[in-house]
This record gives C-alpha cells, structure tokens and sequence, in this order.
C-alpha cells in the first residue's frame, strides 16, 4: 500500500477544496494517486474541483508603505458576492496586501500563509477563492495616494495614485472618488492607443458621411466627436464628477490644487 503524506493530502485538498480526512481517504482507495482519487470524488458525484466554479465576485485591498512611496492593490476572486463581503475573506485580501507591499516580487498564491488561508476558506465556503490581480505604484521624489469605494462593506474597485510632491489627502480622497466612478482609460490624450483614436474616428467620418456630408467636412465633425470622446474617456479632459466641490475638468481641478498626478492604476472587480 503506497504511504500518504502529508503533501499529497495537501495537494489533493488545494485541487479540491475537500476535507482533509476526505482527501487522505480518496488517497488511500486511489494507492496515492492524485488524479484518480478526483476521478473517485467525482464517480461519488462531489464536484471534486473548486477551480471547476466561477470566481467573478470578490473584492480589493490596498496598502501604502509608512513614508508613503509605495502602494500596492491585490484582488481576491471568489464565487459569490455573499462570500467577497465576508470577514473571512477581507482579512485574507489585507494580508495579501501587507505582504505584496513588503515584498512585491513575491507569488502570492504560493506564499504558504496566503494559499493555507484560501484552501480553508474555500474549504468552508465550498468556492472558488483566488488570487486576482495585483498592481504596485511609486513615487521616488512625491508620494502616492489610494481610494477604495466600498458599497454594503465591500471594496470592489481601488485606484492607486502617485503626485509629484505633497498632496492634500482631500484632493487624494477626491480624485480617487472621481477615478473609481468615471472609468476613464487613459489620464491624457496622449496614452490613448493610435489603433483606437483611429477606429473612432472612422466610425465617426462615415457616420457623418452617412448623412451625406462630403469628405472634407465628415473628416472636420468627425474631430468635434473625437473631443467629445476624449472628454467622456480621458481623465485630465472629464468633468469633475462633484460639481460641488469643483466645476471644470479634472486637469483644472488638479491646477488649482497646485498639484500634479504623475500616474494611476485602477482595478474593479468584474473588469
């Protein structure tokens, strides 16, 4: 009879999401054999596989570094919404968070601590619960700034900024809030892709000259939508989402802050 250890256990448990008397038992009847011991579970008609469900819920955390140079966002994926607004889970994402931002060349979801705590929440909850998405940003001679929105407890979308120089926490508060809500794709014109300026534009010439408009003039409105659409997509060209706090683009709310965003990272969950 082949010997089960304790690594085949765990192996079998982390594709599983199953108990560990369960697992070392399947493991027993199966010789050892990690694959034929999921083709037992599934024979017994247990859905042998958390990776087999869906994990487009989940939620987001951040963590800035004390002198407030580094920041960092991670994502954690699970099956519903019940399970991303849980204790549990928000607790696993804010230790993940502290550990990217320690060591951001780090794989979280090997890190031992990390992959323990996802295999038991997915053993509780019967989800898949994973790592998602990840992102860093610095800022060598300013500082960097975030914003989670957060809706019935959750944070299910953050930005990370960085300024050159000091900035006010109202002004990182509210372009968060501004960055989060509006979407945008870009922070200038000028990171907007050429392959999508190009497309718009197309779409917007033969719009134009759908309606009978020749050439020369389709080419003319077709530049009047583009700015239209700079100005709905790109963050320093949209209006300032709280016309009580500021009314004008984003560029002139900054201006008149006297402060200067360098770079930011947005993640949303489902995104």
């Amino acid at each position: 009879m082949a010997e089960i250890t304790a690594k085949m256990v765990n192996d079998l448990r982390g594709k599983t999401g199953l108990g560990m008397m369960e697992c070392k038992k399947a493991l027993t009847e199966c010789a050892g054999d990690v694959e034929k011991a999921i083709e037992y579970f599934r024979k017994k008609g247990v859905k042998a596989s958390v990776m087999e469900r869906s994990a487009s819920e989940g939620r987001v955390a951040v963590a800035i570094s004390p002198d407030r140079k580094h920041a960092v966002i991670v994502e954690i994926n699970c099956t519903t919404d019940f399970a991303a607004k849980s204790e549990t889970v928000g607790k696993i994402a804010a230790m993940a968070a502290e550990k990217f931002l320690a060591n951001p060349a780090i794989k979280l979801a090997d890190d031992p601590a990390i992959k323990d705590q996802l295999i038991s929440v997915s053993q509780q909850t019967g989800e898949n619960v994973i790592i998602g998405r990840t992102a860093t940003l610095s800022s060598a001679a300013g500082v960097v700034g975030s914003y989670v929105y957060t809706v019935a407890g959750k944070g299910k979308s953050a930005v990370l900024m960085s300024f050159a120089g000091k900035v006010d926490d109202d002004v990182i508060r509210n372009l968060g809030m501004h960055i989060v809500a509006a979407r945008p794709i870009a922070m200038t014109r000028g990171e907007v892709s050429a392959e999508l300026v190009a497309k718009e534009k197309e779409i917007a010439v033969e719009q134009a000259k759908a309606t009978g408009k020749p050439q020369n003039i389709a080419e003319k409105i077709a530049e009047g939508k583009l700015n239209s659409f700079y100005a709905e997509r790109v963050l320093m060209d949209q209006e300032y989402i709280n016309g009580e706090v500021f009314k004008g683009s984003v560029a002139n709310y900054l201006k008149s802050k006297s402060t200067v965003l360098e770079k930011y990272i947005r993640i949303e969950v489902g995104q």
